[in-house]
Formats: structure tokens, sequence, C-alpha cells
């Protein structure tokens, strides 16, 4: 099976918060990987999430939601 890497499509966005007069940030992350299926594009979106030195880094000071769509 071929995969076309010109439809892959990410959307992020990150906004800046306060709470109790402190800022927080937050990611929502859009992942689109037409032709596998969403079984297989969310095992692949989450393994490259548990590896990423940026998310390991971040995790837990960070709201990360990632939705495969």
């Amino acid at each position: 099976m071929a995969i076309d890497l010109f439809t892959l499509a990410l959307d992020i966005e990150v906004d800046l918060g306060m709470t109790g007069g402190a800022y927080f940030l937050q990611a929502h992350l859009d992942v689109s990987l037409p032709g596998i299926a969403r079984d297989v594009a969310e095992a692949v979106v989450h393994a490259a999430d548990e590896m990423c030195p940026y998310s390991k880094a971040t995790r837990g000071n960070i709201d990360v939601a990632i939705n495969v769509i």
C-alpha cells in the first residue's frame, strides 16, 4: 500500500491561559492520516507521542489532547 505523504495533515493549536495568577499552556492536535486504518493511525500517533523527546520533557506540565481524524 502506498501512502501519499502530501495528504497527511497535522493541525496544532496551542493556547496560553491563566489560572490563579499563573500562566499555563495547553495544546490540541488534530492528525489526519488518509489511507491508513483508524486503529493503525491511532497507534502510530500515540507511539510517536510516547517516543517524542519534547512530549517526554513536557508530559504532565502541558495538557495535550490528540485527536486522530
